[in-house]
């Protein structure tokens, strides 16, 4: 066996639905640890014949691969939509229930009503008269999550591309709002912007945040 062979081998197959004949749908966010900017989280539903490869944990892609997959996820699924809830709304309500509700945006905007929910994490807010499964890293084994979690990522990086323009001494093209270190050195010397999540830019000491 080739050492291409031994990692397709090692790759674990993601999975396309956790019930075989129910309408299921993927979600996931991004940007729960960021500084400043929104949450964003997306909503999957895919066909029963779905396949793809390279689909995976967003994490696990490079960006050009992430670009790549995500006409392929809208092109292809049955249903998908994004939700997003800025950084002021995250300041009065936390950032949990803040990735609860744009998970409940994005799948209000669903043209199809999926009968369960796939949810990447250990904790959710039930959506109405919808069941739901909670995954832990479940992004790295169910291919609507992973979706998911490709839209939801490359959504939000558009995002912090657009408003880096403003405010260019943050450097959100490249940390898309997460605590680097230059961007916790910029909050220290020069303040905040209307962009940053205030309670978490007052721990902008800190290496990273943890929830």
């Amino acid at each position: 066996m080739n050492d291409i062979q031994l990692l397709l081998v090692a790759k674990e197959k993601l999975q396309l639905y956790l019930q075989k004949g129910r309408l299921e749908a993927g979600c996931d966010e991004a940007g729960r640890g960021c500084l400043a900017g929104p949450v964003f989280a997306a909503a999957v539903i895919l066909p029963d014949d779905f396949e793809n490869e390279l689909l995976n944990d967003s994490k696990k892609l490079t960006e050009k691969q992430r670009y790549a997959l995500r006409p392929i996820i809208e092109q292809q699924a049955l249903a998908f939509a994004v939700g997003i809830v800025d950084n002021h709304e995250i300041d009065r309500i936390n950032i949990l229930n803040a990735s609860f509700l744009a998970m409940h945006r994005a799948i209000t905007q669903l043209k199809i009503l999926p009968e369960h929910l796939l949810i990447d994490g250990n904790r959710f807010k039930a959506y109405p008269e919808i069941s739901h499964t909670c995954i832990i890293k479940g992004d790295g084994k169910f291919l609507p999550i992973a979706a998911a979690s490709i839209l939801a990522k490359t959504y939000r990086d558009d995002y912090m591309d657009a408003i880096h323009l403003e405010f260019t001494q943050y450097n959100w093209r490249q940390n898309k709002g997460y605590p680097t270190l230059h961007h916790r050195k910029v909050v220290r010397g020069i303040g905040i912007t209307h962009y940053h999540r205030i309670t978490f830019a007052n721990q902008a000491d800190q290496l990273r945040l943890d929830f």
